[in-house]
């Protein structure tokens, strides 16, 4: 344990640096929130044009910070042989993997306090259903992107992590059911994309936050599904070169 909470502290420095990526990855969502809540797309309310995109937003943060920032600067620093000197020292693989989850952790924590609190006062936003699921579906879907992001950086070449992350981020963000429900795509596309990580997550912090109601049994398995499989991708394909 004290190995990973020395790798954990390392992580935070290393985010730290990295100062410009953590303010992208920080503010886009946010400043997506001040756009689409001051546009008039969805209602002439804006509180209710928040309620509308609020769910897809913090999905958005955690698929961003997880798959995108994570994934391409593991990749790098696999790449550069950062990770070959730290697989000469005593820290495992899972104590690293584990480390840097928390550290994305963290940064969702800072990206959902942000968005909570400029939709509350700014807009005038109110949760509706059960706002304690939240945390539950948010803690889910960043194990889910965690897992992907570092499934690609321990796999894949740096450059090729870098173009599919990002690639995987536009398509998912456009038609995986984050921005855009499930109910406003068509069937076809629909019909597939309910069972995408993305979607499942959307649609349960929908049900959370905005229309109340038992979660549906499908995302959550979907959801318990992709917790199970992506971690564990990520656990037993994750090499240190």
């Amino acid at each position: 344990m004290r190995a990973t909470w020395a790798q954990f502290k390392f992580e935070l420095k290393l985010a730290l640096r990295r100062g410009e990526g953590l303010l992208v990855t920080i503010f886009i969502p946010l400043l997506l929130l001040v756009f689409l809540g001051s546009v008039p797309f969805f209602s002439p309310d804006r509180s209710r044009r928040v309620a509308e995109v609020m769910p897809g937003l913090l999905a958005l943060a955690v698929m961003s910070t997880g798959m995108v920032s994570l994934g391409i600067a593991t990749a790098f620093e696999r790449q550069y042989g950062f990770l070959k000197r730290l697989g000469a020292t005593p820290l495992t693989r899972p104590q690293l993997l584990l480390a840097k989850g928390l550290t994305t952790l963290l940064t969702v924590c800072c990206q959902v306090l942000l968005l909570w609190l400029v939709g509350w006062w700014a807009f005038g936003w109110r949760p509706q259903g059960e706002v304690w699921l939240v945390a539950i579906w948010l803690l889910l879907g960043l194990a889910v992107f965690v897992g992907v992001g570092l499934w690609m950086a321990g796999a894949l070449r740096a450059e090729a992590t870098l173009a599919i992350a990002n690639a995987l981020y536009l398509v998912l963000m456009l038609l995986g059911g984050v921005v855009v429900p499930l109910s406003r795509l068509p069937d076809a596309i629909a019909s597939v994309v309910r069972f995408l990580p993305t979607a499942a997550l959307a649609e349960l912090l929908r049900q959370s936050l905005v229309t109340g109601g038992r979660p549906s049994t499908l995302n959550v398995v979907v959801l318990l599904f992709w917790t199970i499989l992506a971690p564990g991708a990520a656990v037993t394909t994750f090499k240190w070169e």
